[in-house]
């Protein structure tokens, strides 16, 4: 198992950045939030004047045996057909990360098909995970694997260059996947937390539901133990996800979160490697009701609502510029004693 040992923000810089923020020429707190982010980002990465550029896009694929209960509005092969989407470019992801700048790497550590197209990384840990209505997501020792891809596919994507990490997924049945394991983590109805995920019908909400609840009374996941809960009701890509923002919490490097899963994924790291949500930066609320519980665990605050539910990574890469607003303030604004402008009397 990886290391788990999380190291702490560099709260001086933190209060260096908010003293430096105070002299630039605007009025004390005028930029609101963005003041708060830039100084965020200065404890995470140790510079007052923190560096965020190039973004980097890790989308983690598989699939889910639970599609097999009704849960979903699509079938498995729309997960293979999803990273061939993304390897061509044509996936929301890779048009918000263009605009963006982002580097973009894809992993599939669980698809149910095979995935022949090269640009694609294979981790392929099994063809998707078992139906966890009647039997283990996969063994810990799966888990743990893909913890462990996830943070060795992280680490060499840092290593290479990039400065901030959106963690992506894509797989049908995550949805599902995400609400039990909010559910083992939180102790929340699952009545509240499960959405319409794909865009199911009231009759395959109600199955979903009952589903969860039936997977949560079935195995008792203990919820203070995050492989265990991975193992029972989790997916590969979360497993991975969980490994990818360990690795950035290590090295400090912020993590923009995204959605639902995304967010469902950082309350299982935080639970794995406490301390790793210190590293977070939250990008949106989604429009799937357990997110709002999973936020509420997490206790980070997100940038915007715009209603999105695609996962993918878009979340986080739509809130990317505000980021990048934030660090362009503090490295570019001049200060009252550099424009020669009068201080507040």
């Amino acid at each position: 198992m990886i290391d788990l040992q999380i190291p702490s923000v560099h709260k001086n810089v933190g209060e260096s950045a908010a003293n430096y923020i105070e002299t630039l020429t605007k009025p004390s707190g005028s930029l609101g939030r963005l003041e708060q982010i830039a100084i965020d980002l200065a404890k995470m990465t140790g510079n007052e004047f923190p560096n965020i550029t190039p973004p980097g896009i890790l989308v983690f694929a598989a699939d889910h045996g639970i599609v097999n209960e009704g849960v979903s509005a699509y079938p498995q092969d729309v997960t293979k057909q999803m990273v061939t989407n993304m390897v061509d470019g044509g996936a929301a992801i890779n048009v918000f990360g263009r605009q963006i700048g982002a580097e973009f790497r894809i992993v599939d550590i669980g698809v149910v098909t095979d995935v022949s197209e090269k640009e694609v990384i294979n981790r392929k840990i099994r063809q998707s995970t078992g139906n966890f209505a009647v039997e283990l997501a996969m063994t810990k020792e799966e888990v743990e694997k893909a913890v462990q891809i996830g943070f060795e596919e992280a680490t060499l994507f840092m290593e290479s260059g990039v400065k901030c990490l959106i963690i992506g997924e894509v797989g049908i049945g995550n949805t599902t996947a995400s609400s039990a394991v909010l559910a083992a983590i939180t102790g929340a109805d699952p009545a509240s937390i499960v959405g319409f995920g794909t865009g199911i019908s009231k009759e395959q909400h109600e199955n979903k539901i009952a589903v969860v609840q039936k997977a949560i009374a079935f195995h008792q996941p203990n919820s203070k133990d995050a492989i265990d809960i991975l193992s029972k009701v989790g997916g590969l890509e979360m497993a991975a996800m969980v490994g990818a923002m360990i690795a950035a919490a290590q090295k400090q490097t912020p993590i923009l979160l995204d959605g639902f899963i995304s967010t469902v994924s950082a309350c299982v790291a935080k639970l794995l490697a406490p301390g790793v949500e210190n590293y977070m930066t939250l990008s949106h609320q989604s429009a799937e009701p357990g997110h709002l519980v999973a936020i509420q665990h997490l206790q980070i605050e997100p940038l915007l609502n715009l209603n999105m539910r695609l996962g993918e990574g878009t979340g986080a890469a739509v809130a990317y510029p505000i980021l990048l607003s934030a660090v362009n303030m503090i490295k570019e604004m001049a200060t009252f004693a550099s424009a020669n402008v009068a201080e507040k009397t």
